[in-house]
């Protein structure tokens, strides 16, 4: 099952998001990247899929705007949202199915060097092509050091880059995507 991009504009960038892909996002300082997430997590609990957050800031903040921005989704028994202040293993999260959707990515894993940051994602990828798990990694431009980044960047399904600028009407954000279209093969394609 694939996950809608319903933000305006963004759709006609890219439509949708396939599943047991990993989706990298990554913004600077501004919140496209998070606002990007929540969009996309409401949009898949309203498909009907199972959703889990893994977050660095705080579990009431993030009820409150998916509430203000999807209207009263919360709580549900298809959403799961985990505070963290690093992560060292994401395979719990990722065997549910559905979205995980880690915010920030770049953050909670601060600390990992990056082969051990590879070996991770490899087990990722693994567990979400067995589970048809979509993951989405919310990553800060500038936060990992460039062979983590590298190790992020190469390891992903795609790439989804947030950029903003101030122009003569305010704050303009713009997007470039490199999310890759192709089929995953699963279990019960081999059979």
């Amino acid at each position: 099952m694939t996950i809608r991009v319903e933000v305006p504009g963004l759709d006609t960038i890219l439509p949708e998001i396939s599943d047991a892909q990993i989706v990298v996002v990554e913004s600077g300082a501004d919140s496209a990247k998070s606002f990007f997430v929540r969009r996309l997590g409401i949009t898949a609990m309203r498909a009907g899929m199972a959703v889990t957050f893994v977050i660095s800031r705080d579990k009431a903040e993030l009820i409150s705007l998916l509430n203000k921005e999807g209207g009263a989704v919360t709580p549900r028994d298809d959403l799961e949202i985990l505070e963290q202040d690093s992560i060292q293993d994401v395979t719990p999260p990722a065997s549910k199915g559905g979205l995980l959707a880690i915010d920030s990515f770049s953050f909670l894993t601060l600390d990992i060097p990056p082969s051990v940051l590879a070996a991770m994602l490899r087990t990722l990828r693994a567990q979400c092509r067995a589970m048809g798990t979509t993951v989405i990694l919310a990553t800060d431009r500038g936060m990992f050091e460039p062979r983590g980044e590298a190790v992020v960047n190469h390891l992903a399904d795609g790439l989804l880059q947030f950029h903003s600028r101030e122009g003569p009407e305010g704050l303009v954000i713009s997007a470039h995507s490199e999310v890759e279209r192709r089929e995953v093969l699963r279990p019960e394609h081999l059979l």
